[in-house]
């Protein structure tokens, strides 16, 4: 099998974290071949495909022949056929159409209606959550919005809400833009939440960062050649986490304290005071918060 990716594995990702993948797939047997093009696919005599790729090697140019090939181009909201185009909806130059939904799920630029239910005239009326609102596709994401916007909804009927929820209120999907949390199911696992790095850096945090090996005794009774890596993303003005990542054999289940600690803004000094049990992999929480300092 062999695996041709025109940039980068899994690049949203630290790169300490997506190498654990890239070594997990060759030692599986596949012919990892990363910033690599594919020029063109022809189908043979014998019913085989043969890619001719641009790539890094000397001349730049390579083949690659294989019994099946798997195209993975991305994916969009199926909002076609739906109706929306009766509503004013129209995708722009080609692109497939999309929508923009407030924190409530209230999908805005509706022709007739207003943007908020507070002014005068028509009140704001289409909603959409999941992967029809187009910002997480993550069916943990969904039912959350699901929630949100259902609870929006009936306090609106009952006139009990108006205008813009606040932040982190039982009607707002707020995690939306602060802590998502994403599990990538690789050999090992990748699990993220919340902002990297350079996300938040985008957003005018004055942030640092603390990274290591997921190196402690929990990680040896898991499996004796247990390779994993870990890093935490610190707002330095209010010394909170913005995000974590970790990488390796079942970090999925270290994901959610991690989110916990990210929505409740836990500062630093009383996080030191979650004592993780010994010996767990959970004890890479303390090794980090040491690492950092405490």
């Amino acid at each position: 099998m062999t695996l041709v990716a025109r940039s980068s594995l899994l690049g949203t990702f630290p790169a300490e974290a997506s190498k654990l993948v890239v070594a997990g797939l060759r030692a599986d047997g596949v012919a990892v071949r990363l910033n690599t093009s594919t020029e063109s696919v022809r189908e043979n005599d014998d019913g085989t495909f043969t890619l001719a790729l641009q790539d890094q090697t000397p001349d730049g140019r390579s083949t690659v022949t294989a019994d099946k090939v798997l195209v993975s181009t991305g994916r969009h909201p199926a909002l076609e056929g739906l109706g929306l185009e009766s509503l004013g909806f129209e995708a722009q130059d080609g692109q497939p159409l999309t929508l923009t939904t407030d924190c409530t799920g209230l999908v805005q630029g509706v022709p007739g209606t207003l943007d908020t239910p507070d002014e005068e005239g028509e009140d704001p009326w289409l909603y959409a959550v999941g992967d029809a609102a187009g910002s997480n596709f993550f069916t943990h994401q969904g039912k959350y919005e699901a929630r949100a916007t259902g609870d929006a909804i009936a306090a609106r009927a009952k006139g009990e809400l108006s205008g813009t929820p606040a932040a982190w209120s039982r009607y707002a999907q707020t995690a939306n833009q602060h802590a998502v949390p994403n599990v990538v199911f690789t050999d090992p696992e990748l699990a993220a939440v919340g902002r990297s790095v350079e996300q938040a850096k985008r957003d005018g945090y004055n942030v640092s960062s603390v990274e290591l090996p997921i190196q402690v005794s929990g990680s040896s009774l898991h499996s004796e050649h247990y390779e994993g890596w870990a890093q935490l993303v610190v707002d330095e003005d209010r010394r909170v986490l913005l995000g974590a990542t970790f990488a390796g054999p079942d970090v999925g289940e270290l994901l959610h304290a991690a989110t916990i600690a990210v929505v409740g803004e836990v500062p630093l000094e009383r996080l030191w005071h979650a004592v993780p049990s010994f010996p767990t992999v959970s004890e890479v929480w303390l090794r980090l918060l040491e690492k950092y300092g405490l």
